[in-house]
């Protein structure tokens, strides 16, 4: 059983209604409860789940038009996640009521960017009409135990500042949280300059979006004064390595963002791709972050951290998930460290942060319901899925190009 730098053995997790009740030593928890279910994982570690703080699922993309939604994508991105160990995730996108739709039908638990953009798509046609839908959404779910939303400007340098200025206005007064790519490239940030005549951080400080509420995504090239501001306002990032990396933006410097996570700054991981595959940002984290060195820049439990208490944190959800704590959700990842990847195991949490990943991965809980188990979907019916995905294959190759 892990936490972000604490290992226990032999230990007993127990649940009741959902929410983690105890957790004691064997024996103790023997003597103390008479279980319902008892599930034994022998040579297995139990984490919280990993929180997946950017991504998108669903969306298919149209040569000339505007992006459509396809459910069985959608799902296929669930089934990346839980298969990742990836109990919550952050999705950004035109399709938030789709996307809540599919979390709620699958079991995960997601916050629900609420999209804002200067052009037209299937959710709106104008910025107006954006926050109207962006509000409607909100109140439908405002009551519900998994799912939350999120203020989600995009493209942000193409919105008007009254538009901006209304998000953090509406921010601060319903508590909701931003979500929006800063300094994603050099182009955006250029992009930005000529339009606005400033950086994309000092545009959103200047319009009032740079607060708590704030979490800041890719934050590629990210100035010291700018790392100083976040800092400051108590802001969050969201580093999307693998795809920055992929598209050659780069990695950020580590020695920066080490600080700033020590600093208070809430440090969290997104795969924004299709994959949703979060194990390569963490294990480009805990590479990048030489977790072996004999002076580490970042340890094994920061990078554990980051995926997992950092994104609730930066999601807002800290008080429900994140840590194996008495009264929070029973959000649940446990690893398989039996096969020879791990073998033989004598630092648990450097060997699965630089020699595992998602095949390590065995069983997966929200909230107290198993949603896979030793590698199985529970809910997802996966041979259905795939079916309907090779039929959407083959669509794809014969549509004209």
């Amino acid at each position: 059983m892990a936490g972000e730098r604490e290992l226990l053995e032999r230990h007993t997790l127990v649940v009741r209604d959902g929410r983690i009740l105890d957790i004691a030593p064997e024996e103790t928890a023997r003597q103390r409860y008479e279980p319902r279910v008892s599930l034994e994982r022998p040579s297995h570690l139990l984490m919280p789940g990993l929180v997946n703080a950017h991504t998108s699922i669903g969306s298919l993309p149209s040569p000339g038009a505007a992006p459509a939604f396809s459910p069985d994508l959608a799902a296929l991105g669930i089934a990346n996640m839980l298969k990742a160990g990836v109990t919550a995730f952050c999705d950004i996108g035109y399709f938030p009521g789709e996307v809540a739709g599919m979390a709620v039908a699958q079991g995960l638990r997601a916050v629900v960017g609420l999209p804002v953009a200067a052009c037209p798509s299937a959710w709106a046609q104008s910025p107006a009409e954006y926050l109207t839908r962006a509000l409607k959404l909100r109140d439908e779910y405002k009551a519900h135990p998994a799912i939350s939303t999120a203020f989600a400007p995009l493209n942000s340098h193409t919105l008007e500042n009254a538009t901006l200025a209304r998000i953090s206005t509406l921010a601060a007064e319903l508590d909701a949280g931003i979500v929006v790519a800063v300094n994603r490239s050099r182009r955006d940030i250029d992009e930005c300059v000529a339009r606005h005549g400033v950086r994309p951080l000092a545009r959103l400080e200047s319009l009032g979006l740079v607060t708590p509420a704030l979490l800041a995504v890719h934050a590629v090239s990210l100035q010291d004064a700018e790392l100083e501001l976040i800092r400051r306002a108590g802001a969050g990032i969201a580093l999307c390595l693998a795809a920055d990396l992929a598209r050659g933006e780069g990695l950020p410097p580590v020695e920066a963002l080490a600080a700033a996570r020590s600093a208070g700054v809430r440090l969290c991981l997104g795969s924004a791709g299709a994959a949703q595959d979060l194990w390569n940002d963490i294990k480009l984290l805990a590479l990048h972050g030489g977790i072996a060195a004999e002076h580490p820049v970042l340890h094994a439990g920061d990078v554990l951290g980051t995926a997992v208490s950092g994104g609730a944190a930066a999601l807002g959800l800290d008080s429900e998930i994140g840590t194996l704590e008495a009264g929070k959700w029973a959000d649940l990842c446990c690893l398989d460290l039996g096969g020879p990847a791990m073998q033989p195991v004598l630092e648990p949490l450097p060997q699965v942060l630089l020699a595992g990943g998602r095949d390590l991965v065995s069983d997966v809980w929200v909230a107290g319901r198993q949603l896979l188990s030793e590698g199985g979907f529970t809910r997802l019916d996966w041979p259905e899925l795939a079916a309907r995905l090779k039929a959407l294959e083959a669509r794809a190759r014969m549509a004209p190009t």
